[in-house]
């Protein structure tokens, strides 16, 4: 009995001291909430044990929460009209999509952190110290007030920003947004018209904005979205440093946005390319060893006392090997997890990215998160004096406002970083004005970093980069014309399979001509350099493209032997065109004619002058030459007097020349322009010009030369009647008249249409055989009696006459 008193002892006394020190742990875990999940207030965007939030400070924020409602001590403000609209269309949408709202907050927080990382490169002071100088965005999520927070660490906002930017004063992009919702209801295009915050009333019925500029004090912009938004001075929340929080109170329906794994695949749909950390407050659940629980060691002591038989030495090691005894366990901590580490597309070889990382940062690149892909796109990295790397993309579809304004606005789409570090979108200097519809980014080793925007535009390196940009934009293009199978008519079908999925590239450059066309032609009137480069590119119809485009290329490879010359016509449409008159002889002996139907093709047309050797040649203007007839000497001089004579006829209209056409095949005559004058169509379109200038129009008109068909039987007939009698006046009137048909015809505007109209009566009255003296019978006069004033009595018996009708009925 005696071996076992002092064993169980020591055991006894081990036990105690095991439950008094777990206690002690315990209470002391109690104490700190070390397991407990952070709340958003504590030290939200900033590292782990940083500043923490005082408990009063939880309950002013818990009121308010709580309440929904704006502070009382606020300043209040109503939202501008057309934020209203915009923001009712918004929360009244029955859009399935609502995952946008987190990729817009991302994008604009980037763009804060682009600011600022920008003025950081002439002051470095403005980035702060310590945890405020990082440049990143910071997701926190609170499940049991239903509260999502992103912060940034971005240029922040003043009071007045908060105003201007969140409430009052419309941006330009938000009517536009509105009128492209309420006609197309797709809400995925919020970001590109600047409107992206908004998006958030998707998820939130009450948004809190808490924002800090180096420049101001701490403030609280707060709304429900009810029409009105207040603005208060931040004395509660912890001090942002520098930057702006966004906290959304998220409505029932929304509760999915508080779990991590959502937000996570958010930030890798949508934001995997933004050029910045993003980070969320992540759990994370590890391994911890305890001690054992004391049912565990009682049993193990238990039976290592039963089976220990050795001594009191080998009892007492067993003692001091239970005394260490612990146990592993799960425990959840939380800590920073970067969402987004993928190095930047443009700094990775082409050869390593995919189609589908492409596509991707081209969607994060324009905030446009439709589901079609861009056209095509290149990636390049340019060597030698001026080193720098580039992405270009070819949107699916044009702007909605790509040719307003054209000449005086900057439209240009693409982003100019300097060693990774963003400093423009501005930039109109790095492409042309016709190509500004491509987006994309440039960035460049070679500029300097530290310089004013101005003398970064004044510097020399940027024209070499605008050169090389610009050749690499039209070999992009040119690429998806040369991968489009319906571009190989009469190619070596193996060349076809060659170019790629048939499928996918098929119509493809006939879409980018529909959308883009015009900027090419742009292109030619403005880059002489480039001139026969875009030329290539240009697409058009023809009296033998059946109904296609057709290349330059294409149509000098079905031209005629002998042909020198590219045949073109203007006009307003297609199905004009062919049926005009100038066309007859043309189409007659199998040459082909371009159809152009745009207006600018006009002004086109005065810089293409030629193209791979061949002249361009209007079909409707003086000069035309179609081979070499041998009775032409013979004509002339058979017509010669009918020529003479009608010029002569028409010395008031302006006409310069009358003589034989060699474009007519069955219409008796028609109006051609000089050759450096205007065409018909040009004069329709200076005249359609609000601004134009009389003067400047008589003399670019030019003069109008009278071409006749000397095989056609009124032709014939009108000679006759002119030998037999030149001063016949019958005569002269249809030779007039013939003339005014004609101009009109050939697509000029009647000077006098008064004029004309009493011709052609003239003329019905001759085929109706009326007299040309026969007057106009006269109407009968009838005079007006004028009416006598009523007078009261006649007036009060009047309405008294009325009062009984209406009671009898």
């Amino acid at each position: 009995m005696g071996k076992w008193t002092i064993p169980s002892a020591l055991i006894l006394l081990c036990l105690l001291s095991l439950l008094s020190d777990q206690g002690r742990k315990l209470q002391a875990n109690a104490k700190e909430g070390a397991v407990d999940p952070p709340k958003v207030e504590d030290n939200i965007g900033a590292v782990p044990h940083g500043l923490q939030t005082d408990s009063d400070v939880v309950k002013r924020e818990s009121d308010s929460i709580s309440s929904r409602s704006l502070r009382n001590n606020a300043e209040k403000f109503e939202f501008q009209a057309e934020v209203s609209r915009l923001m009712d269309i918004i929360i009244n949408s029955l859009y399935s999509n609502k995952d946008i709202f987190l990729r817009e907050l991302i994008s604009n927080a980037s763009d804060a952190l682009d600011k600022i990382r920008f003025l950081s490169l002439t002051d470095k002071e403005v980035l702060g110290e310590g945890d405020t100088s990082k440049l990143e965005i910071q997701i926190k999520l609170d499940k049991e007030k239903k509260m999502l927070s992103l912060r940034d660490r971005g240029i922040g906002m003043t009071k007045e920003d908060l105003i201007k930017n969140l409430g009052t004063i419309a941006k330009s992009g938000t009517s536009a947004f509105v009128e492209k919702m309420q006609s197309t209801g797709d809400l995925n295009l919020i970001g590109q018209f600047g409107v992206g915050f908004y998006s958030v009333y998707l998820v939130a019925d009450y948004v809190e904005v808490i924002s800090k500029h180096n420049d101001d004090k701490q403030y609280v912009w707060e709304s429900k979205a009810d029409g009105a938004f207040a603005i208060s001075e931040d004395t509660w929340n912890e001090p942002l440093g520098r930057g702006t929080e966004i906290r959304l109170h998220l409505r029932d329906e929304a509760q999915e946005y508080l779990e991590e794994s959502k937000l996570k695949e958010l930030v890798k749909k949508y934001s995997e390319f933004i050029n910045f950390p993003i980070y969320i407050w992540a759990s994370k659940e590890v391994d911890v060893e305890v001690p054992a629980d004391e049912d565990e060691s009682s049993d193990e002591e238990s039976s290592d006392s039963t089976s220990s038989e050795e001594g009191e030495d080998e009892a007492d090691k067993s003692e001091d090997e239970d005394t260490e005894k612990k146990k592993t366990v799960k425990e959840t901590t939380y800590e920073w997890e970067r969402l987004n580490d993928v190095k930047a597309i443009w700094l990775r070889s082409p050869k390593d990215v995919t189609n589908e990382e492409y596509v991707k940062f081209y969607h994060s690149l324009t905030k446009d998160f439709s589901d079609e892909k861009p056209m095509a796109w290149s990636h390049f990295t340019a060597e030698g004096d001026v080193e720098f790397k580039a992405v270009l993309f070819v949107p699916p579809k044009a702007p909605h406002n790509l040719y307003q304004s054209y000449y005086n606005s900057n439209k240009s789409n693409l982003k100019l970083y300097v060693r990774r570090v963003f400093i423009s979108d501005e930039f109109d200097e790095l492409l042309p004005k016709f190509l500004s519809f491509l987006m994309g980014l440039v960035d460049s080793d070679t500029l300097p970093l530290n310089v004013s925007r101005e003398m970064l535009q004044a510097h020399s390196s940027l024209k070499t980069i605008k050169k090389k940009l610009v050749r690499k934009a039209l070999d992009m293009i040119r690429r998806i014309a040369d991968e489009d199978p319906d571009e190989f008519s009469g190619k070596d079908e193996k060349d076809v399979e060659k170019s790629g999925d048939e499928d996918e590239k098929k119509g493809q450059y006939t879409k980018f001509w529909n959308e883009y066309g015009k900027s090419i032609k742009l292109g030619i009137i403005e880059d002489a350099t480039n001139r026969n480069r875009l030329a290539k590119l240009l697409r058009f119809e023809s009296t033998k493209s059946d109904g296609k485009l057709t290349s330059l290329d294409q149509y000098i490879s079905r031209m005629k032997s002998g042909q020198k010359d590219i045949f073109y016509i203007t006009g307003m449409s297609k199905e004009q065109l062919e049926k005009s008159p100038f066309l007859e002889r043309l189409k007659k002996k199998n040459y082909e004619v371009i159809f152009f139907t745009d207006p600018v093709d006009e002004y086109l047309m005065q810089y293409l002058m030629d193209y791979e050797g061949k002249q361009f040649q209007n079909v409707s203007k003086d000069g035309l030459k179609i081979g070499k007839d041998s009775k032409s000497r013979e004509l002339k001089d058979s017509f010669k007097e009918l020529t003479k004579w009608w010029k002569g006829t028409l010395k008031t209209e302006d006409v310069d020349e009358v003589k034989i056409s060699n474009r007519l095949d069955n219409t008796p005559c028609v109006v051609v322009s000089s050759k450096f004058g205007w065409s018909a169509n040009m004069e329709r379109l200076m005249q359609a010009q609000t601004l134009t200038d009389a003067s400047k129009q008589a003399y670019m008109r030019g003069k109008r030369i009278l071409e006749i068909n000397p095989r056609h039987p009124i032709i014939k007939e009108l000679r006759e009647r002119v030998v037999k009698d030149p001063e016949d006046e019958g005569v002269k009137q249809t030779a007039q008249l013939i003339y005014q048909t004609a101009l009109m015809e050939s697509g000029f505007i009647l000077s006098d249409p008064k004029d004309f109209a009493s011709r052609i009566y003239s003329s019905v009255k001759s085929s109706l055989n009326i007299s040309p003296d026969a007057t106009i019978e006269e109407e009968d006069d009838v005079e007006e009696t004028e009416t006598a004033p009523e007078t009261k009595a006649g007036k009060d018996g009047a309405d008294a006459e009325s009062s009984d009708l209406k009671d009898e009925l």
